[in-house]
């Protein structure tokens, strides 16, 4: 079984965000960047099928060089082969045109995504590149099992969850439960070290069209002062909570 798993390059986030050029651009000035937490799920199950099923596990992203520091923690965590479309990730429709052809120039049998990147939350690619090369989508998915060419999955639904069969090819958007937090893989000094050996291939891409763009960024408005109010002050507290909170 050949697996590709999408990986996106987001900031930490206990990062300070900060923006420059008038709020439109995004200042990465001493961010660290990571491996999106959805996609870190999906690519621990990989490596599952990896162990137990002997899959073969590339991943991909869409970005400059940049990235590629991302990328190698993922070889080093234990994916086989890298995978960088030399292009910036303008929105989810570009991102997903170019990781689909990646998808459909390698045969993979199935691609596992994050259902969202935690940047800009747009939980749009998986769904799209399943569209795009005709495969079998399950979305919020929390378990996969596979056996053959036939896969078992669980996604999460409004007020539960659904067991889904399909086969393949099929395109997963994964998230926390495909693998427990106690099971993601810290790179340790020998897969650091085999990383570097580990082939990081440079892609031109299809020139997709982006249909969206970023006009300006706006932080949060800051919280307010906090109040505090003696335990021994009750009538406060609510007029407090009634006329001012306005939560009573």
């Amino acid at each position: 079984m050949k697996i590709l798993v999408c990986i996106s390059h987001v900031p930490d986030t206990t990062s300070k965000i900060n923006f420059t050029d008038g709020d439109t651009k995004f200042d990465t000035n001493g961010v660290q960047f990571v491996i999106n937490p959805n996609d870190e799920f999906g690519l621990t199950r990989a490596m599952w099928f990896k162990e137990k099923q002997g899959a073969s596990v590339d991943v991909v992203n869409v970005g400059g060089a940049e990235t590629e520091p991302t990328l190698r923690k993922a070889l080093a965590i234990g994916a086989d082969n890298a995978i960088r479309v030399n292009t910036e990730a303008k929105d989810g429709f570009q991102v997903a045109k170019e990781l689909a052809k990646v998808a459909k120039d390698g045969n993979y049998d199935l691609v596992i995504a994050g259902r969202e990147s935690i940047d800009y939350n747009g939980g749009m690619v998986p769904g799209m590149m399943a569209k795009i090369l005709g495969a079998n989508f399950v979305n919020t998915c929390v378990s996969l099992e596979v056996d053959g060419d036939k896969a078992t999955a669980i996604r999460e639904i409004d007020g539960g969850k659904e067991t889904l069969t399909a086969s393949l090819p099929l395109v997963i958007g994964g998230q926390k439960g495909l693998v427990e937090e106690s099971d993601l893989k810290i790179p340790n000094m020998r897969g650091i070290m085999m990383a570097r050996k580990k082939p990081l291939n440079v892609v031109e891409p299809s020139n997709a069209e982006a249909f969206t763009s970023s006009e300006k960024f706006e932080k949060p408005a800051p919280k307010g002062d906090v109040k505090l109010v003696s335990e021994d002050n009750l009538d406060e507290l609510i007029n407090l909570l009634h006329n001012e909170a306005k939560v009573i």
